[in-house]
């Protein structure tokens, strides 16, 4: 799967204090996107990632940096979570408070995440199909992920969450393999 589902309670507890100011000013959406493009800053600069998280560098010089560099680009609130993350010694969770916070916003959106892993890719109609169903099926709106693994010779493989749903041609010939070998006469 795409996402880490295994974060830290903290930085559930960190996304979970963060999602509900934002429901609180209507902006989760927004708040999320922010998040995510600070995520995507920090795991494309590791620069950027040392300076949060190195205690070589005090919290006050921190503070001063996080105002520097996000003042007048980021909401107020995302300046003062920002602040208050810094002053806690949290910076270095940010991306995982970013990862539980999506996870947070999506179900409450009623989101799931899908992946599908198939033989070959699917076209954008087959993957719809595929999303409609699922979305049907869990009765929450799929969000669908597409990998590609020519190993399963035909199928599909499902996983939503911590459940896997093997569709696929391979574990339906390992099946019939095992049951053949039962069945055999000694």
């Amino acid at each position: 799967m795409h996402k880490d589902n295994h974060q830290s309670p903290l930085a559930i507890s960190y996304a979970q204090a963060l999602l509900e100011l934002a429901n609180e000013s209507n902006s989760a959406a927004a708040t999320g996107e922010e998040l995510r493009d600070l995520r995507q800053v920090i795991d494309t600069n590791p620069d950027f990632a040392q300076v949060l998280s190195s205690p070589a560098i005090s919290s006050e010089e921190r503070g001063k940096l996080i105002h520097n560099v996000f003042d007048g680009r980021a909401s107020h609130l995302m300046l003062n979570f920002l602040g208050l993350a810094n002053e806690n010694g949290r910076l270095s969770l940010l991306p995982a408070i970013a990862g539980a916070y999506d996870d947070l916003l999506d179900q409450q959106q009623g989101k799931v995440e899908v992946d599908v892993t198939v033989a070959q890719w699917l076209n954008n109609d087959q993957l719809e199909s595929v999303r409609q169903k699922v979305s049907d099926a869990l009765k929450r709106d799929a969000v669908v992920h597409q990998y590609e693994d020519p190993a399963i010779i035909g199928g599909l493989i499902l996983r939503v969450q911590d459940q896997l749903i093997d569709g696929s041609v391979r574990a339906q010939l390992a099946a019939m393999r095992r049951r053949l070998l039962v069945a055999r006469p000694v």
